[in-house]
């Protein structure tokens, strides 16, 4: 028996729940203190990546740990052991309160996995809709019901992470309502309102699951895209655009319109989340000077 063996035949009788998944998240081990701890047997877990399963880890702020700052993805990025508390979902539909250890897993100085072990720290189970209805308090907009600043945040995070690993491109929407001071002084807050969530609705039921579309604050609006050609920015926005211009906002008896100032921008290696958004935003503005009801992209 080799180390690597003997490894994986410690891992698998321990009384903690592990398992291990490669440099792609994709779940290659699952003992069987894991198989008692969530209710899933092996073969419904393995070769699927740790992000797709139903496990869906949510942390104590509320944060849905896949979308907000992974930690076995970031242990696999930088290398660095990470501890936290969390609720996974159990096979049954409560949640279970678990402490996880999450770590590199190197091979001849090479990250080529990573695992994470967990066990429950409490004796209480968790009603699982509860959980859910707290984590969407604290990650969704109490107004239009899309993402909030935060939960934006973290998915952008977790994005610029991913960028250099999956070799993919991302790029950032920021989009502000024209006049809409106005509009509230004309029609009042109620119509201002509707014209809030009749936006956020209609940019949500044009964006990917892949991708995310939020409130940023005010009649601001942030969405971050998965792309392949630099040039799919502008076509992003100009369909976010016409799409706004089109669409009827109903208030009392009137069909009310609002139009939208974009600004689109690549990320690139070495952005921030504070970098990138206010390099979106200064494109906006762009539009904004430039007559409104316009999309700004990054200049070639």
């Amino acid at each position: 028996m080799n180390n690597e063996e003997l490894y994986f035949e410690i891992i698998e009788n321990m009384r903690e729940g592990a398992y291990y998944t490669d440099t792609d998240r994709h779940i290659l081990f699952w003992n069987k203190a894991a198989e008692n701890i969530t209710g899933y047997k092996r073969e419904e877990i393995l070769k699927k990546p740790c992000q797709g399963t139903l496990l869906n880890h949510i942390d104590c702020d509320g944060n849905m740990i896949c979308n907000s700052g992974c930690p076995l993805h970031q242990a696999l990025t930088d290398g660095q052991q990470r501890k936290h508390e969390a609720f996974l979902r159990h096979k049954a539909g409560h949640r279970i309160a678990v402490s996880v250890n999450t770590f590199p897993f190197i091979k001849n100085g090479k990250i080529i996995g990573a695992i994470e072990i967990f066990t429950p720290s409490s004796l209480v189970i968790y009603d699982d809709e509860l959980i859910t209805q707290l984590a969407n308090s604290a990650m969704n907009d109490k107004l239009t019901g899309v993402p909030n600043r935060r939960r934006i945040e973290g998915f952008l995070d977790l994005r610029l992470r991913e960028m250099a690993l999956y070799k993919y491109k991302v790029c950032v929407v920021f989009l502000d309502i024209d006049n809409f001071r106005n509009f509230n002084n004309t029609y009042g807050h109620d119509a201002g309102d509707a014209v809030l969530k009749t936006v956020s609705s209609a940019i949500m039921h044009m964006t990917r699951n892949t991708d995310l579309f939020g409130r940023w604050g005010g009649e601001e609006f942030v969405g971050v895209y998965t792309i392949k050609d630099d040039s799919d920015t502008l076509l992003i926005g100009e369909k976010i655009r016409a799409l706004i211009e089109g669409t009827q906002i109903k208030h009392e008896d009137l069909a009310l319109s609002v139009t939208v100032s974009i600004g689109v921008t690549v990320a690139q290696t070495g952005d921030t989340i504070e970098s990138v958004v206010k390099r979106a935003d200064a494109l906006m503005y762009h539009s904004k000077q430039n007559g409104r009801n316009l999309v700004t992209a990054d200049p070639e």
